[in-house]
């Protein structure tokens, strides 16, 4: 069987809507309004990622792997399922604000993690072996993760815990950032990087 680590990512995103409706109908919360919007933001995401992945995926999830570590792929991924089951379980219901803010900014992360995924597959399709460095990429080297981080806050904060942000921060320590130190390592080779660099931000405006 020929597996690729999006194999098990895809699958676990898609599953993200029946898994939180799941835990609505166990938990009785059909009337909690945040376990809907939840459901709403996340279900959707969900599917929308197997959408990127089937039409415009991105080349690093499409490396062979193991069961054995398709599994540990799953196993992670899960841990963000914590939002849910706090909603859910504790029957936490967001004030009006909250719910408007997570909102706002799930559909800022999705902007700039589907449009930044879209320009680099366009990019490696027109002008593969160059940098690219222009549109959203022009002053962040990552958009497609700050949308990322801006997606997975949005559903984090619903769930009114640190639980769900920890583990966002884990991701972020632990995978992410060394995922863009060794993509800046390689970009390195172009000579318009240190340009490129010395003007954009590596992650976080700001920040980082």
């Amino acid at each position: 069987m020929n597996l690729r680590q999006k194999h098990f990512i895809d699958s676990h995103k898609c599953a993200t809507l029946p898994a939180t409706l799941a835990m609505i109908a166990f938990y009785g919360a059909w009337e909690n309004p945040t376990a809907w919007v939840y459901l709403g933001l996340h279900g959707s995401y969900g599917l929308m990622w197997a959408l990127k992945s089937r039409f415009f995926g991105d080349p690093q999830w499409e490396k062979p792997t193991t069961l054995a570590y398709g599994v540990q792929i799953w196993a992670a991924l899960t841990l963000y399922w914590s939002a849910p089951w706090l909603i859910t379980a504790y029957d936490v219901r967001a004030p009006g604000w909250l719910l408007g803010a997570a909102i706002v900014t799930w559909a800022l992360g999705v902007f700039l993690h589907f449009t930044s995924d879209m320009q680099k597959h366009v990019h490696l399709r027109l002008a593969r072996g160059s940098l690219l460095r222009d549109g959203l990429w022009a002053r962040c080297r990552n958009p497609n993760y700050l949308g990322e981080l801006l997606i997975y806050a949005g559903f984090g904060a619903l769930a009114m815990h640190w639980l769900p942000l920890m583990w966002l921060a884990v991701m972020v320590v632990g995978l992410w950032l060394p995922n863009m130190r060794r993509k800046d390592a390689s970009l390195a080779r172009y000579p318009e990087f240190a340009a490129w660099r010395a003007r954009s931000c590596l992650f976080i405006p700001y920040l980082l």
